[in-house]
């Protein structure tokens, strides 16, 4: 078949790649010049299956009516406009947050989670892609008692947790990570996954990206999609803009929306339900002075809600999420805080006068559980809805959907769109 992708960030070229693979004729298009040139730009970096949890919980709730509302510094925090489609999510959202259906959401997670990571480590094996990669673990830090207790009910329901994770004392963390030593005394225990990793995103997905043209795929960048034409039960064919500004068709056996928090605005003229919102969130790369002070291992700082990844002779602290709208301009306050939580770990250890701040828009679902499968179109299929865990479960939710595309079951527990 001849499939269209609308998307080239880390979803949309794995999914491409892996059409591709299972013999489809693959055109790609993005509005952007190149690959990955938004939300997976400067993420976090994990591909990480401990992390790998919902946003909606009970506890969850609380901590949102209780500090994130209205808040700009809050981690995860919902800035309410006049918008009934964030008000329909926010719903939604809230429904999520019942304690029957956050087992529920956090298996489907770790599942897609465990399965991309596989193959996400396939990809790399076999065709030598070069990521800044690492595979020393990631490690959870809590600085308070009651903190790590509480997060570790949370895990309680994770499938295969008490396997993966190790609970580690400060002592066992400086043997894992002799950089933190100065923050040390601040610490009272950490959970070690040794077995999530991390890399850059955006390497992997041009160098995919290279792969997938000298296999045969071809990408039109600095082209918008504008819409979809249904035909009796089908997408007939898809209206484009080229660079020049002239409209173009492209016709397609199936099509594929891994447009990330902008999916919705094709799906909604075509009556098809996607709850897909953006929650923006922001990273501050910096150069390494220091590597002796400077962690290699990945690490999640719980209580200021950050992650902290060291990508080659980068690191890049990321974190905070809000509900708000659109508009990826820059939060003063939310770069001073990644900023002055990196100073305070790694005063001596890294370049803070050469910071490179970015946000973008994670697509967000209610459940945090992507929108992976076939829609009520018979031959349009969505990918999209990871919210931050892009780069943690791309490679496994693009070659499932190959699979979907293919008529094939994939071999994954997961709540399949259909």
């Amino acid at each position: 078949m001849r499939v269209a992708v609308f998307g080239a960030g880390i979803v949309g070229v794995c999914s491409a790649w892996w059409l591709a693979q299972a013999g489809h004729e693959v055109v790609v298009v993005d509005r952007r010049a190149g690959p990955a040139l938004e939300t997976s730009r400067a993420g976090a970096g994990l591909i990480s299956v401990g992390q790998s949890r919902p946003w909606a919980s009970p506890r969850a709730l609380r901590a949102l009516l209780l500090h994130g509302l209205g808040r700009g510094d809050a981690s995860f925090g919902v800035a309410l406009r006049l918008s009934p489609h964030q008000w329909l999510w926010c719903l939604r959202f809230l429904a999520q947050c019942r304690a029957a259906r956050h087992p529920v959401n956090l298996r489907a997670l770790v599942n897609l989670a465990q399965y991309s990571q596989d193959a996400l480590q396939s990809l790399r094996s076999d065709l030598d892609i070069a990521c800044d990669h690492s595979a020393r673990g990631v490690l959870t830090l809590y600085s308070d008692a009651r903190a790590m207790a509480r997060a570790r009910e949370g895990l309680a329901d994770l499938p295969g947790g008490e396997e993966r994770r190790r609970i580690v004392g400060p002592d066992e963390i400086l043997r894992l990570e002799p950089a933190l030593a100065p923050a040390i005394d601040r610490v009272v225990g950490g959970d070690y996954w040794a077995g999530d990793q991390a890399g850059d995103a955006y390497l992997f997905a041009r160098a995919l990206t290279e792969h997938a043209q000298a296999a045969g795929v071809t990408f039109h960048f600095n082209t918008r999609v504008n819409r979809l034409v249904p035909v009796n039960g089908r997408v007939s064919v898809a209206e484009l803009v080229d660079p020049d500004g002239f409209f173009r068709p492209l016709h397609a056996d199936a099509f594929v929306l891994a447009l990330g928090s902008f999916t919705p605005m094709l799906t909604r003229p075509l009556g098809l339900p996607c709850a897909v919102y953006p929650a923006k969130g922001y990273s501050a790369t910096f150069g390494v002075r220091d590597a002796s002070v400077v962690p290699e291992i990945s690490l999640v700082d719980d209580a200021a809600g950050v992650t902290i990844t060291r990508l080659g002779d980068r690191l890049r602290i990321a974190g905070t999420a809000q509900i708000g709208n659109y508009a990826r301009s820059l939060n003063t306050a939310r770069c001073n805080q990644l900023v002055e939580r990196a100073r305070a770990l790694f005063p001596s250890g890294l370049d803070f006068d050469n910071v490179q701040f970015w946000s973008g828009l994670q697509p967000a679902t209610p459940s945090s559980v992507p929108l992976v499968g076939r829609t009520r179109l018979r031959n349009l299929y969505l990918n999209t809805g990871h919210g931050p865990s892009g780069w943690a479960m791309g490679a496994g939710s693009g070659r499932a959907l190959a699979d979907v595309v293919s008529g094939r079951s994939p071999d994954i527990d997961f709540p399949f769109l259909d």
